[in-house]
């Protein structure tokens, strides 16, 4: 995350900070003498700096020795403040799961998911608005919720590293194994806890009132039952070293399974998709152990592991019901029009 910020910081966040809580002034010599320097490795800069030497006598102080924009070191909260660091990566994440939501669960609306399914008489009126209107309002409180490992993680206290060479190759390919490995597996129980009678009604059943999901539910939770299933992300990267460009990519491939573009594979004995996870709403019973079904995030491996595996069939589909309605809509019509 500090990569995110890094880049947000230059060319977005330090400006606005600066012209929020500005720094002390230098005089406009100041400036003007260093604007020439300045533009000779910067290039584009002299424009910058020509704009501001109008208004030099508010303009903040910048340090040129450690250029990166021309505001880094304007503002009296410098990019290591704790407190403007919670506030950006607020800020980051709020806009950030946003972006991702909306991205990843329209691709996977608009390009795979069967819009018949919206036929199925469990279908909600205007399910997908609620849907999304459940999401909105999970967001800021999960951002909430999330922010502090991030703090951790731009401070120091994750087990990021930036370069390769640190635990070379084989690492790096095994991490990726390693990750979805240990993530699939406390997020199984993670889940499949909530599904306890103590938790059930309060905590994940607000998830469990679209019974016919689509994309947009990826999302739509009680803020603690998401932030709950998106511990081990974080946690993971506080335990074990994985390459921060890695954990970016990582966390993006997340967000296309939450929104579950695989589907209709020819692995889905072993790689969980939409119709796993549509018979476990369907046929949701929160008793511990189950008969409750597919907890499982990206594998089946926990759910045959722990007996709480349902191989998706012809005769489950709920697109059967679907097809029988549309059948009997388009015999009732065929009769009146006789």
């Amino acid at each position: 995350m500090d990569t995110v910020l890094e880049v947000v910081d230059t060319y977005a966040l330090d400006w606005a900070w600066a012209k929020l809580f500005p720094g002390a002034p230098v005089p406009a010599c100041t400036l003007a003498g260093l604007a020439d320097a300045a533009s000779s490795t910067c290039p584009g800069f002299s424009s910058i700096a020509n704009a501001t030497l109008s208004s030099a006598k508010s303009f903040p102080y910048i340090d040129w020795d450690n250029l990166h924009s021309p505001w880094e070191h304007a503002s009296i909260f410098a990019r290591d403040n704790i407190v403007r660091q919670f506030a950006s990566l607020t800020l980051v994440t709020y806009v950030g799961i946003h972006f991702l939501y909306f991205v990843c669960a329209a691709a996977s609306y608009y390009l795979v998911f069967d819009h018949d399914m919206m036929k199925h008489p469990r279908f909600l009126k205007n399910q997908v608005r609620l849907e999304i209107e459940c999401s909105l309002r999970a967001f800021m409180p999960l951002t909430l919720m999330t922010v502090p490992w991030f703090i951790g993680d731009v401070r120091g206290y994750s087990r990021l590293y930036e370069h390769v060479d640190d635990y070379g190759w084989g690492y790096f390919c095994f991490s990726i194994v390693w990750f979805i490995v240990f993530t699939d597996f406390c997020i199984y129980w993670v889940h499949r806890l909530e599904h306890r009678p103590e938790v059930y009604k309060w905590l994940h059943k607000p998830h469990h009132k679209w019974l016919i999901p689509t994309p947009f539910a990826s999302h739509a939770f009680h803020p603690l039952d998401g932030y709950l299933q998106s511990v081990p992300y974080h946690l993971f990267i506080y335990l074990f070293p994985l390459h921060k460009y890695l954990y970016l990519g990582l966390f993006g491939f997340v967000n296309l399974c939450d929104s579950d573009m695989i589907c209709g594979h020819p692995l889905e004995t072993i790689v969980n998709g939409p119709s796993h996870h549509t018979l476990h709403h369907l046929f949701v019973l929160f008793s511990f152990p189950p008969p409750s079904c597919n907890y499982g995030q990206y594998f089946t491996f926990n759910d045959r592991g722990f007996k709480s595996y349902r191989q998706p069939e012809k005769s489950l589909d709920p697109m059967l019901e679907v097809k029988a309605l549309m059948a009997a809509e388009q015999k009732a019509k065929e009769a009146k029009s006789q």
